[in-house]
């Protein structure tokens, strides 16, 4: 339900305008992004171009900025704060539940999702994901367990091998190769022998695990159709600051490559059908590097959060039958920015703390003070190091925090928690013309997050509870209660 007064203009005109009816629905989730992490990238960017400087601020909005049109409460069913699986299947099914849980009410009853009641409806279904594609948000969507580390099972379900409906998504791109592979093949996750890309592949699936499978599919365009599925890393997508430092002929597809390429692929897949598609986009590693507090990392997958949403928007101007909303399921980190704040500190960086700290860990020479300062400090952005800021990074049993602690001193950054926050997460919606109006005025102000699917479900005329219906007529046994060993 609305929670803030409407303006009288608003509430008139929704009593006399229909619903918005796109013939397909983007769903965008920055996964674990507050207002703060927009307003950081939005002055980074003012700043990086010479439009502004701290003493004479003058900040450029971005073209995001301009789509936001509410707030939404993120509680859980059982907690102030919740976690990516409760928000994930509010966002999903419309409903509450207990954070840990995937696709069902506290009591352990399975309720159906926007993206399952879009496929029964005949929509093109799509995930596109920098986390494992069976992670807690894009598991929400189109599955159910007890616990999200149920990750196996999830992704069983995800490609139909044990969705109890027989259905499955059409065009998935992300992580969590591993989920996907026999346990006999090497860097899978699983412990059992089950090869869900031989069963996506008998399903007709394209399947694609590295950047020269991606780039067959050509951005969408070429000769390979829906449907498919490409897992490039065994488990999380590299940040995205990571990856720009890849080599070409290796380097992981962005989100932003795989988002026009969903775009593309659904579009062609539905030109000549009756219904259009469904897509969910997850942002998943703004999440990760709120936990880390690894500000280099969360700059630049918020920097390609706003490009994959320009991408999005573009489209929309260009095919005007489809609308996006964009909701963070939570926000991560508390990040703050108080008075001194300096985001041109954090330019210079060209790795995430999470990579150079793998670096770290696996030098062997003999100078580990030189290879610090030589290599390890210049790629976080860090020069003019003192003796005893040296020996406490030389010192600290959490090497990652410690580089990350540092560049935030300078940066000026400050994080509250190395957990989630109960903070109210930014809405954003755009639709082209009258439809982008209707959208503006059926979606303005504060909801809570069950509301959002069931605006979906509204606006492309499906129908959730009928999905409940028929998976509660499945029983319960099909439904992961515990994780599989060592998951």
């Amino acid at each position: 339900m609305r929670t803030s007064a409407a303006l009288t203009v608003i509430s008139l005109a929704q009593a006399t305008l229909a619903a918005i009816e796109p013939r397909n629905f983007i769903f965008v989730v920055p996964d674990g992004m507050g207002p703060v992490s927009q307003t950081l990238v939005r002055t980074y960017l003012s700043m990086v171009n010479g439009d502004s400087t701290a003493r004479a601020p003058r900040i450029k909005s971005l073209p995001l900025d301009a789509a936001v049109i509410g707030n939404t409460h993120t509680q859980s069913a059982n907690n102030l704060v919740t976690d990516s699986s409760a928000a994930g299947t509010a966002l999903a099914t419309g409903h509450k539940t207990n954070n840990g849980v995937v696709g069902l009410l506290p009591d352990g009853t399975p309720v159906g999702s926007i993206m399952e009641a879009a496929k029964l409806a005949g929509y093109l279904t799509g995930l596109v994901v920098t986390s494992p594609i069976s992670h807690a948000t894009p598991a929400s969507f189109f599955s159910h367990a007890a616990t999200r580390n149920s990750l196996g099972k999830i992704a069983e379900q995800q490609i139909g091998y044990s969705h109890p409906l027989n259905i499955s998504v059409d065009l998935m791109l992300g992580g969590g190769r591993c989920d996907f592979q026999p346990q006999n093949e090497t860097g899978s996750c699983r412990t059992d022998n089950i090869d869900l890309f031989a069963y996506a592949k008998s399903k007709g699936y394209y399947t694609a695990r590295d950047r020269a499978g991606f780039d067959a599919l050509e951005l969408g365009l070429g000769a390979i159709q829906l449907p498919y599925v490409g897992l490039f890393k065994d488990g999380d997508l590299s940040y995205e600051i990571d990856r720009q430092q890849q080599s070409p002929h290796v380097r992981e597809p962005s989100l932003s490559e795989m988002t026009q390429t969903a775009l593309n692929s659904l579009s062609r897949a539905t030109q000549s059908t009756e219904k259009g598609y469904m897509m969910m986009i997850e942002a998943s590693r703004i999440d990760h590097s709120s936990h880390a507090h690894d500000a280099v990392a969360h700059l630049h997958d918020v920097l390609e959060f706003n490009k994959v949403t320009e991408i999005v928007m573009k489209w929309i101007d260009e095919h005007p039958d489809t609308a996006f909303l964009a909701v963070a399921d939570h926000e991560t980190g508390g990040i703050t920015i108080p008075s001194g704040y300096d985001p041109l500190v954090l330019q210079p960086g060209k790795h995430s703390a999470e990579y150079l700290s793998d670096v770290w860990s696996k030098y062997n020479g003999t100078d580990s003070r030189a290879f610090l300062v030589s290599d390890i400090l210049p790629a976080y952005g860090l020069a003019a190091v003192s003796d005893p800021e040296i020996e406490t990074l030389l010192a600290a049993e959490n090497f990652a925090q410690a580089l990350s602690d540092l560049l935030n001193a300078r940066a000026k950054l400050e994080w509250s928690t190395g957990g989630h926050t109960g903070v109210d997460t930014t809405l954003y919606g755009y639709a082209a013309g009258e439809m982008g109006d209707r959208l503006v005025l059926d979606m303005a102000g504060g909801w809570d997050n069950t509301d959002m699917p069931k605006y979906l479900a509204k606006a492309l005329g499906v129908d959730m509870d009928k999905v409940t219906e028929l998976l509660n007529a499945q029983g319960t046994a099909w439904i992961p209660v515990d994780a599989e060993p060592g998951k």
